[in-house]
């Protein structure tokens, strides 16, 4: 098993009798895209509501279900396509616009996509779905960074922006390819390799979004906090979580969705689904129990604040690895993950000097660092790993070596940590020359509840 979910086109009525996807496979992506759905709405809207101060719960409600809504709107014109069909090494091209040639009304034939074993189709439809999800909450993801002080009318322009210029091409360069019933033969390889995306063609292992999801949405929450600036009182004023109950629950909603997010990222029910949840379910458990331990070992008391953000952590960590490691691996990178995320909510937060709200950079950006890092180093079947497929015609897996693998990963980070940087502040600047990017000041210090939404969260 060498990359992950990218995705060819196969005309589903092309072939005289071409083959059928599988129920099974069928009915786990599907309930795969709606845990993953679940993961935005409400799980993220709750863990960051729970977060902030009360005067703000139903701003960040808002901006996570209407900002999940408006990418999701537009990964079905134009997202999808440039993301998933053939094009250049950066971006794809105009064939499925408005998902056109999905479904046939007129013979009633559905296209079919590839999975990652030959001759095992999966309907187009499905795959538009679950990729969708993957889209729209990479980019709620990055509203942690800003909330509290972001005009409404800026997060919906910067996600339209940042979605069409840093998602989609990320996207594209690391997960599409020309999927393996491409390679009939050795003769078409390098042909078929030319047709992939930038970063799939240099040999990067990312099994459901270390880069594409996590690494691309906290650097670019970081621009936004840098570029937004502190909230009013930061530093001065206690801001704690009105909520840390949300927070919990918004938390182990994400757990249980994120099931759907790593191991439906195997696009059929196989053993490397199996290996993407168990991995998952351990590096989560092992994140929460190593960020308790380091906090109590240096505040003194464990929270649940930080349990909670532990297993985000181990999460986040474990999503490049999924079905790239060994169990084995998933220890590692689960332990790790708490200690390293912990850092970078503490002290390399202070460092920063960067009000990053909730945190995105130290959990999204850094844990998926880390495990875009780790996933090169225990893939190594040496290390429990599975390796990676080294050849499409015959499917045979290698490895090649840790060192070489690593600076692979890196190579892949550093591209895409550079990417969102640029794409971030272009976009977050044209905002703020549009239309401002923040609130003022008294519409902040009474919250954005009633300034922003005319609504309040609780009334009591």
């Amino acid at each position: 098993m060498a990359s992950l979910a990218l995705l060819p086109m196969i005309a589903g009525a092309q072939d005289a009798a071409p083959p059928v996807p599988n129920k099974g496979d069928t009915s786990w992506m599907m309930v795969s895209t709606a845990l993953v759905l679940l993961m935005s709405v409400p799980a993220l809207g709750l863990f960051y509501g729970g977060l902030v101060r009360t005067k703000n719960m139903l701003s960040v409600l808002m901006q996570v279900f209407v900002g999940f809504s408006l990418i999701s709107v537009l990964w079905c014109v134009y997202g999808y396509s440039l993301a998933f069909t053939a094009g250049n090494p950066f971006f794809g091209g105009f064939d499925r616009l408005f998902l056109k040639g999905t479904f046939d009304a007129a013979t009633g034939a559905f296209s079919l996509g590839a999975t990652f074993s030959k001759g095992t189709p999966m309907y187009e439809l499905v795959f538009v779905a679950f990729e969708a999800t993957f889209a729209a909450i990479t980019c709620c993801l990055i509203l942690g960074s800003v909330v509290e002080r972001i005009k409404f009318s800026a997060v919906l322009i910067f996600l339209v922006i940042w979605f069409t210029f840093s998602y989609i091409p990320v996207a594209h360069m690391v997960w599409f390819w020309a999927g393996p019933d491409a390679y009939t033969a050795a003769d078409v390889v390098d042909a078929q390799n030319a047709t992939a995306g930038y970063i799939w063609q240099m040999g990067a292992l990312d099994f459901a979004g270390g880069t594409v999801v996590h690494i691309n949405a906290g650097i670019a929450g970081l621009v936004g906090a840098i570029v937004l600036g502190k909230r009013t009182g930061y530093g001065k004023t206690a801001m704690p979580p009105h909520s840390v109950t949300m927070t919990m629950i918004g938390a182990a909603l994400l757990w249980f969705g994120w099931f759907g997010f790593n191991a439906g990222s195997a696009l059929e029910a196989n053993g490397f689904a199996a290996l993407a949840f168990i991995n998952t379910y351990l590096a989560t458990a092992c994140a929460v129990i190593s960020w308790m331990v380091v906090e109590w070992i240096i505040k003194g008391k464990p929270s649940m604040v930080g349990a909670a953000s532990g297993a985000v952590a181990g999460l986040v960590a474990i999503t490049p690895a999924a079905g790239n490691v060994g169990i084995p691996g998933a220890f590692v990178i689960g332990l790790g993950a708490g200690v390293i995320c912990f850092w970078g909510v503490t002290g390399l937060k202070k460092l920063i000097k960067a009000d990053d709200s909730l945190d995105v950079f130290g959990v999204h950006a850094l844990g998926g660092i880390f495990g875009a890092l780790a996933t090169g180093i225990f893939n190594s079947p040496d290390l429990g790993g599975p390796g990676v497929v080294v050849d499409w015609v015959t499917g045979k897996t290698g490895y090649p070596g840790i060192g070489a693998q690593l600076l692979i990963q890196a190579k892949a980070v550093g591209l895409v940590v550079v990417w969102t940087a640029v794409v971030a502040a272009v976009a977050f600047y044209i905002v703020k020359l549009v239309v401002g990017l923040r609130v003022s000041e008294d519409e902040e210090r009474e919250g954005l509840d009633l300034t922003s939404h005319g609504e309040r969260a609780y009334d009591m």
